[in-house]
């Protein structure tokens, strides 16, 4: 099999020759080595939560169930319920349910528990494999179309490396339009309201993944074009499957530079 090349598009939209992409491209798509991938770094990253262990247990609920205990319930024609002493007047009491996990105030019965474990582990090789394997579909132009990105006509095409010492984000949405990225642009930049509940914590809106840049190194570009929405820039040898793949979906829209190329098959990155 022979190695695939891509042309190198200039910022002037002009076509500055041709590259030979390195093996990681020829990988086949794996749609569930990808997908474990990502799952894996989300549970990874995921903070633990739960209750306190305490809580809901923190009354005196006890009542003797005693014929002999004046304290307690035996003879009164009430359920067995834990119930802590509100007021008595000699012989009557005024209790309350608590502590059960059907009473007010009571204890959950089965709590979230901050002890819980949600790492999960993936060989590395495998997870490589499936790094690789995203890289790949990032070339299928009809993976990309159906994740809903706006791909212009010569897509996919790598950046000449110019494009790096870019150094506003204005001259960066400018440089993106004018290769064709227009469409994309809008259609990231569009916010929606989220339905449901996270309107209320902090989640209100929903934006769409946009293009991912991926550059050789630490770079002018990296500061000029994090601010513009839906798009992320990442060095080629940060990349990942929740990148590459966001929600598990290969696909992604993105977009080389010239250099990351280079030093993607030099250093023969996630093989």
């Amino acid at each position: 099999m022979g190695k695939m090349k891509l042309s190198i598009m200039g910022l002037d939209k002009t076509e500055k020759g041709s590259i030979e992409l390195p093996q990681q491209f020829s990988e086949p798509v794996n749609r569930d080595l990808i997908k474990r991938a990502v799952l894996a770094l989300q549970a990874n990253k995921r903070q633990p939560y739960g209750a306190k262990p305490t809580a809901g247990k923190r009354q005196s609920a006890k009542i003797s169930r005693r014929r002999r205990n004046y304290k307690g319930s035996y003879g009164m024609g009430i359920s067995r319920v834990p119930r802590k002493t509100m007021s008595r007047s000699g012989r009557r009491f005024m209790w309350m349910g608590a502590f059960a996990p059907g009473t007010v105030g009571g204890r959950r019965a089965h709590p979230p528990k901050a002890e819980k474990i949600w790492a999960q582990k993936i060989n590395k090789q495998e997870n490589r494999k499936a790094i690789r394997s995203a890289i790949a579909a990032t070339l299928n132009k009809e993976l990309v179309a159906a994740r809903g990105h706006k791909a212009p006509e010569a897509y996919p095409f790598v950046l000449g490396s110019g494009a790096e010492t870019i150094q506003k984000t204005k001259e960066a949405a400018k440089a993106l339009a004018g290769i064709g990225f227009e469409d994309e642009l809008i259609r990231a930049s569009k916010k929606t309201i989220r339905a449901g509940k996270g309107k209320m914590r902090g989640r209100r809106y929903v934006t769409k993944k946009g293009l991912l840049l991926v550059v050789a190194k630490s770079c002018e570009l990296m500061k000029a074009a994090r601010n513009l929405p839906g798009i992320e820039i990442v060095e080629v040898n940060r990349l990942n499957a929740e990148l590459l793949a966001p929600g598990t979906a290969p696909g992604r829209m993105t977009l080389f530079t010239e250099s990351a190329i280079e030093r993607l098959g030099k250093e023969r990155l996630f093989e």
